[in-house]
């Protein structure tokens, strides 16, 4: 085999190894709806219904400007947050869910967060698939 070759197939050989990376770090929806009803599910509501309970409901999170769910009574905190136009994405999600308290000194939310990034992708893939009215997209 020539070096030209041998680069060629190191090369197709890093390209399908880090595809296959990609694809076992893939958030895997069904994951994170388990993570919300061991988590989750004691303050929230989300799906077809839901309305706010001890946190507000998180239909259509994905776009949502933080502090806007309809009737639900948030923190000054949150309300702070809100004046700077923070609006719920993935990258946001990600830093909130981490450590609220210390990414929002003085929520509401006194869960103490998600450590593993897996968890925490995972759960954002299931709240990110349901719209405002509680339907899936």
């Amino acid at each position: 085999m020539t070096p030209k070759n041998m680069l060629f197939a190191a090369a197709v050989g890093l390209v399908g190894m880090v595809g296959m990376a990609g694809q076992s770090f893939a958030a895997d929806a069904a994951a994170g709806e388990t993570i919300f009803q061991h988590k989750c599910h004691v303050c929230h509501r989300i799906g077809p219904g839901a309305t706010n309970f001890v946190g507000p409901d998180l239909n259509g999170l994905d776009g949502r400007m933080i502090g806007s769910a309809a009737g639900y009574s948030y923190s000054s905190a949150d309300e702070a947050k809100k004046k700077t136009g923070f609006v719920w994405n993935a990258k946001t999600f990600e830093t909130y869910i981490t450590d609220p308290q210390k990414d929002i000194p003085g929520t509401k939310m006194i869960f103490p967060g998600l450590t593993k990034a897996s968890d925490r992708a995972n759960l954002w893939a299931y709240l990110s698939q349901f719209k405002a009215d509680g339907s899936k997209k």
